[in-house]
């Protein structure tokens, strides 16, 4: 069996010392590490590596850790990696603020590396875990879904469905358009995922918006909607 991937980590730091030698113990221990000067350096790196994980000082000049997490967490790719913090600060409040922010673990320098190596390692095994359990509820009887696309469209194109009389207005973003035609060609979060560059967490979210914006509350609901509107191709 092909060995798993070494996790790909982003680490950002404005420390030269402190990068270098936190980048050395990390690949020591198996991960791939990429290196950023700054939170404006690893926002640019974060889009062209999606990394399965961000390690982030957060003083830094030009962009913080705080304006680096917030757009990753606005962006459609990155919005569901997570992020470590390493910062000098240790007070209670600004742990608070960074939990808020929506950072995921929180670490003070100095830091035991091998305490670091451990936090990591949990926060990415907990990632794992959770994309596993949103991959597996995705392809639930896809078989199933499958007949049911296929019947739909079969009656609608003999008329024995009835398309809306009423245009339906919709004010989907491009994302939420694309998700809803790949829907509609039968193809699961996994699959969705995998084609949008995304992760599941993103898909389910924007199947999430289409259920709202449309009052459904199925994939198969959703899929005869959007044929009925012609949301759809």
């Amino acid at each position: 069996m092909e060995a798993a991937p070494s996790p790909r980590l982003l680490l950002v730091d404005d420390e030269p010392g402190l990068r270098t030698a936190v980048q050395a113990y990390l690949e020591d221990e198996g991960f791939e590490v990429t290196t950023a000067v700054d939170g404006d350096d690893g926002w640019q790196k974060a889009q062209e590596m999606l990394p399965d994980l961000v390690i982030s000082d957060v003083m830094m000049p030009r962009c913080d850790g705080y304006g680096l997490l917030k757009r990753m967490r606005e962006d459609e790719r990155l919005g569901g990696t997570p992020v470590i913090f390493l910062t000098a600060k240790g007070m209670t409040a600004d742990r608070t603020e960074g939990y808020l922010a929506g950072v995921d673990d929180y670490i003070p320098k100095p830091f035991d590396p091998e305490e670091l190596v451990a936090r990591v390692r949990n926060v990415v095994r907990r990632q794992d875990r959770l994309l596993r359990e949103a991959a597996r509820f995705a392809d639930t009887d896809v078989g199933q879904m499958a007949r049911q696309i296929t019947e739909i469209r079969t009656m609608l194109a003999h008329g024995d469905g009835s398309s809306s009389k009423d245009v339906a207005l919709h004010n989907f973003t491009p994302r939420e358009a694309s998700v809803l035609q790949l829907v509609a060609e039968g193809l699961m979060n996994k699959e969705i995922a995998r084609q949008l560059e995304t992760s599941i967490r993103n898909v389910e979210k924007y199947v999430s918006r289409l259920f709202i914006k449309t009052g459904t509350s199925s994939r198969t609901e959703l899929v005869r909607y959007a044929l009925e509107n012609q949301l759809v191709t």
